[in-house]
């Protein structure tokens, strides 16, 4: 009785190993659709990009078939392919009904400008059976919010008509204008890294000139440039450069902005970083929610191959949709062909990085200043500062309640209501300055009487906020500061990559309070205290920044209670 209860229903071959078998049509079709990418577990992310671009989907005989050519487990091709929020996986015996998936942004900005209804009512316009609607966050185009994607097509200032229109039109990425390889050469570009290439400028004299511009680190951290240079040459051995184009920080979006117009400054800078320093390939991570971006670097970095200006390869690699990869050594997790996971530190990924080497990670906006700054000397940029405490130029992206958002190129350390009034022709009419996002979501909110801070590194942590990748939202009397904390809250929780509990468990705890309208203050600070000590990385640490700024600068919104 034990032996037939055991044994039945087992309809395995003996013969074959146990788990899900592959067939020889779908190991068929995963070949074919992977081309020539080399068959590597670094290369599983790219390769499921592959398949999802051609089948719509991830199916499970597809993932059995990836394994398979890749010579990893099932367990692994999956866990990866779970973990990014791009990839679509089906089980056996299911199919994808939609043609087309529409990506409306319900980050902060598009939020504030009517995303919530944006996407009530395009479902009520669209074919259900053929349409899928996705609400996704921040996709990098916060000044024309409420932004959308049909398909890989950017939507800008979207409307439900606008995009059942789009729907029917192409869905593939628009290529706006830009200055190409010829363009950029004719205006002088690659004169910095021929000096380089020439001997004419050497690593040392870069490292000082670097030092001496006060060139940071543009992502977000602010770490000196110089310092990077100089710790990751002190190895020896291989070493690697990444570049992180993954800027997910709702309301960043300058870097798209560069890409999408000058992507050869970030190429040069790129290769006078790793020439010098000694890198021996250049990785590229770039968001997917960008196809444009991508379109452009695959066309422009092939054109430069066939010049004598691509000493060092680089290879472009797409994200998959997670915030988290923003963060250096999750980036380098996922470059490697795994879940994004930030690693504990030390060992720091200058040491042991990518593949287990030594690696110069820099931002796309670091690397667009560098070929300027080392033609034009430390002077000519340390001088465009706000003042003598605050050094160069920065790329702020502008969104919220002003009258002309967008990419502004200021002076770092630029006053907030400064910045507003000369550079975005001051706020929407009828609206007030009521508080603004210095860095994004991570940086807090802060009301309208701090506007006079300058915004540059150093000035809002003492505050508890930081200017971050210098992504400015701007809030008026007409907006709920409240409202703005939970949508970040939220944002948060749907990315933390949910290895910490802190963070995990935190970020629903949060949002489950707040939607509650719980008014317990000493519970949420006893919360966020625990996720800034015991979080793993910055996600953690910083999600609570605007929660404890809207309890410190706005707790008539919450109207707390104490015990």
């Amino acid at each position: 009785m034990l032996n037939s209860k055991l044994t039945k229903g087992i309809k395995r071959d003996p013969s074959l190993p146990k788990g899900r078998q592959t067939d020889d049509i779908s190991e068929k079709e995963v070949k074919e659709v992977l081309g020539d990418l080399p068959l590597e577990r670094s290369q599983l992310i790219e390769a499921l990009h592959l398949i999802q671009d051609e089948f719509n989907c991830l199916s499970q005989k597809h993932l059995k078939a990836l394994s398979e050519l890749l010579k990893i487990s099932q367990a692994e091709v999956f866990e990866v392919a779970s973990f990014y929020h791009h990839f679509d996986i089906i089980k056996d015996g299911e199919t994808i009904n939609h043609e087309l998936t529409i990506r409306i942004c319900d980050g902060l900005s598009c939020e504030m400008s009517g995303a919530k209804n944006l996407i009530k009512n395009v479902a009520d316009l669209i074919d259900k059976n053929k349409i899928r609607i996705q609400k996704v966050p921040c996709i990098g185009r916060c000044d024309n919010a409420p932004a959308a994607q049909v398909g890989k097509r950017a939507v800008d200032n979207a409307t439900p008509l606008k995009l059942v229109k789009f729907s029917k039109g192409k869905l593939t990425p628009e290529i706006p204008e830009y200055q190409n390889l010829n363009d950029y050469i004719n205006a002088g570009g690659y004169n910095c890294l021929k000096n380089v290439i020439d001997n004419k400028l050497n690593l040392e004299t870069a490292i000082s000139i670097l030092s001496n511009s006060g060139l940071r680190g543009l992502g977000g951290a602010g770490f000196p440039a110089d310092k990077k240079w100089q710790i990751v040459n002190s190895y020896d051995g291989t070493k690697y450069m990444t570049v992180n184009g993954d800027e997910g920080e709702p309301g960043t979006f300058k870097d798209r902005f560069w890409l999408e117009s000058e992507p050869h400054k970030m190429l040069e800078g790129a290769q006078i970083a790793a020439l010098l320093v000694g890198c021996s390939k250049i990785y590229l991570y770039m968001r997917d929610e960008y196809p444009a971006v991508l379109e452009i670097l695959k066309s422009e970095i092939e054109k430069l191959q066939k010049t004598n200006f691509c000493l060092i390869p680089i290879e472009i690699r797409r994200g998959a949709g997670a915030y988290i990869c923003g963060e250096e050594s999750a980036m380098i997790e996922s470059i490697e062909g795994k879940r994004g996971l930030p690693r504990h530190r030390p060992p720091y990924i200058a040491e042991k990085g990518l593949f287990g080497k030594p690696t110069l990670n820099h931002n796309i906006e670091t690397l667009f200043w560098i070929p300027d700054i080392l033609s034009k000397g430390a002077d000519w940029f340390a001088n465009l500062g706000f003042n003598n405490n605050h050094k160069g130029l920065r790329s702020y992206s502008v969104s919220g309640r002003v009258l002309n958002p967008g990419v502004k190129v200021a002076p770092a350390g630029i006053p907030v209501k400064k910045l507003i009034d000369e550079y975005c022709n001051g706020m929407i009419p009828g609206h007030k300055l009521k508080a603004f996002f210095p860095g994004g979501a991570s940086g807090g909110i802060f009301p309208a009487k701090m506007c006079d801070m300058g915004l540059d590194f150093g000035v809002f942590e003492p505050f508890g906020g930081f200017v971050g990748s210098h992504a400015v939202v701007i809030l008026s009397d007409q907006d709920s500061v409240l409202d703005a904390v939970i949508n970040t809250i939220k944002f948060f929780k749907h990315e933390s990559c949910g290895q910490c509990t802190p963070c995990r468990n935190g970020t629903e705890k949060l949002i489950s309070l707040l939607s509650k309208s719980n008014k317990e203050v000493e519970l949420y600070e006893d919360l966020m205290m625990v996720m800034r000590d015991s979080s793993i990385c910055g996600l953690g640490q910083a999600a609570t920044n605007c929660l404890n700024h809207l309890l410190k600068y706005f707790p008539e919104e919450l109207n707390g209670t104490r015990r």
